[in-house]
């Protein structure tokens, strides 16, 4: 009896089997494409001036951190007021910046006329700005005077590149 329960139960068991297993596909799946190794993806930082930096204050002002001066001023004229405008635009969009005015002066004249010179054309880009709505707590004013020339010569178009107001982005 025993062994006529174990043929059953051995032949239920291959019938369930046999029960279960697939039928081969009547249409074979494509052969695998072969495919060109790509290079793997990279990811990079963004190219350009980090924000804050002095690099990107002046490509963001297109140029215009310097403001220049007639001989002997200190007034703000249309010019330059378009410039101050551009940066106190910047000023506005990046408010955790900072930044210097440095007023300068050409050679001509003593050390102390052109310091008092240098110091009343900062103060005068500076207050225009603060005119714009910037803080005035944002802007610190420094005069160099005849001391830190960018055009060396002793000409007028030297001596107009020289007479400026430089603004200066601090950390």
């Amino acid at each position: 009896m025993m062994n006529r329960y174990a043929a059953i139960t051995l032949l239920a068991g291959t019938a369930a089997l046999a029960a279960c297993s697939k039928k081969a596909p009547e249409e074979l799946p494509p052969p695998p494409v072969e495919t060109t190794a790509e290079a793997p993806v990279t990811t990079t930082a963004p190219t350009g001036p980090v924000v804050g930096s002095q690099e990107h204050f002046v490509d963001a002002v297109n140029g215009q951190n310097v403001i220049y001066f007639d001989t002997d001023r200190y007034n703000i004229d249309s010019a330059d007021a378009a410039a101050l405008q551009t940066q106190a635009q910047y000023l506005g969009q990046y408010r955790q910046i900072r930044i210097t005015i440095e007023g300068h002066a050409d050679e001509r004249g003593t050390r102390e006329y052109n310091l008092a010179l240098g110091e009343r054309r900062a103060n005068a880009a500076k207050n225009y700005l603060v005119g714009l709505g910037v803080d005035a707590n944002r802007i610190s004013t420094v005069s160099y005077g005849k001391e830190r020339p960018v055009a060396l010569g002793s000409n007028e178009a030297a001596w107009a590149e020289n007479r400026r107001a430089v603004s200066v982005v601090i950390n």
